[in-house]
């Protein structure tokens, strides 16, 4: 095995890590919704954000179409990456929130989004895994961005399935993605905690560690809403103490300086935010605590993320950025 640098090699304009944008936008909508319940709050609010989010998704997934068809090479290289190879499952995960999103103006639309986005996750997740089932990977590589295909794509399918009142096949993705989670959660931690430590401009990837516990959480609350089982708060504890750690860490984890990889961290901050008001719904007296300043929290932190992107969007120059964060591509 040689390593092919990727210096002089082409990169999409649009990689598919710019869809965890859409993920914090539709995940926060989604807070604002259920806070409509728990507090009274605004829904137009909550309807605004979920609109910006299909926009945002739209205008994605437009671009990164017309990208495959006119540089598929550059979309090939990024899928035979072997740390943002990961990423393209954001597409179907994207795809999956916006249909949650839609469901409450048109049920025909929810499925038909609910079921492209499940055929492209089902279909990327069973390659992705197949090439990882080949073996020869560098356990440098061993990054969070491993959850995305079978943990991401699982948990939110299975929320969309819940929300369109399929429970019973929504239980068989969330098998998936907990077993696949536990799986990648032990290899991901021997990475961080044995070898050497993670350059800066891979950092922001670290932010994907924080969501699977809490993305959990939500899904089980979409297949079974009003719970207030002991395991989700089991689910929820952990999902916090991985926030908090990453609050430790923070100015570690934000060395590099800022660029739309951050993104990462939003899923599991509105996925936290979410579990929150639902269990403080269901009367779980540490939720009614806690909900009110991680909601704060997280718009926030999602405000902030959302006035870094366009500050970056409006001083963009076309000569771009060189890539510091992709490991070289190996070949044979």
């Amino acid at each position: 095995m040689t390593a092919v640098p990727m210096q002089g090699v082409a990169r999409p304009s649009i990689p598919a890590a710019y869809f965890a944008a859409v993920l914090g936008l539709a995940g926060l909508g989604q807070a604002w919704r259920t806070a409509v319940g728990v507090w009274g709050l605004p829904a137009a609010v909550g309807e605004a954000l979920l609109m910006v989010a299909a926009g945002v998704w739209a205008v994605l997934i437009v671009g990164y179409a017309w990208q495959a068809l006119r540089d598929y090479g550059a979309v090939k290289t990024e899928l035979l990456h072997p740390v943002q190879g990961s990423t393209p499952a954001l597409v179907g995960v994207s795809t999956l929130l916006i249909a949650i999103a839609v469901l409450p103006y048109s049920l025909v639309l929810a499925w038909a989004l609910a079921s492209a986005g499940l055929t492209w996750h089902i279909g990327f997740s069973l390659w992705h895994t197949g090439t990882l089932w080949k073996g020869g990977r560098n356990a440098m590589d061993m990054l969070p961005t491993l959850y995305l295909p079978t943990v991401a794509g699982n948990f939110t399918g299975a929320a969309a399935l819940g929300a369109l009142g399929c429970s019973e096949w929504g239980w068989m993705l969330l098998g998936v993605g907990l077993f696949s989670w536990l799986a990648f959660e032990s290899l991901i931690l021997h990475r961080l905690l044995h070898s050497a430590t993670i350059p800066a401009p891979q950092r922001p990837l670290i932010g994907i560690q924080f969501a699977p516990p809490t993305v959990c959480a939500m899904a089980c609350l979409a297949l079974s809403p009003g719970s207030a089982d002991h395991r989700l708060l089991m689910l929820w504890g952990y999902g916090l103490f991985q926030l908090l750690l990453g609050l430790r860490l923070r100015g570690w984890l934000g060395a590099q300086s800022f660029n739309p990889a951050y993104w990462a961290y939003s899923f599991g901050v509105v996925a936290t935010a979410i579990t929150a008001l639902k269990l403080a719904s269901a009367g779980v007296a540490p939720a009614r605590i806690l909900a009110p300043p991680i909601f704060v929290g997280a718009n926030l932190f999602i405000g902030y993320l959302g006035l870094r992107t366009v500050h970056r969007l409006l001083s963009y120059f076309p000569q771009g950025e060189p890539d510091t964060i992709n490991r070289p591509v190996q070949s044979d």
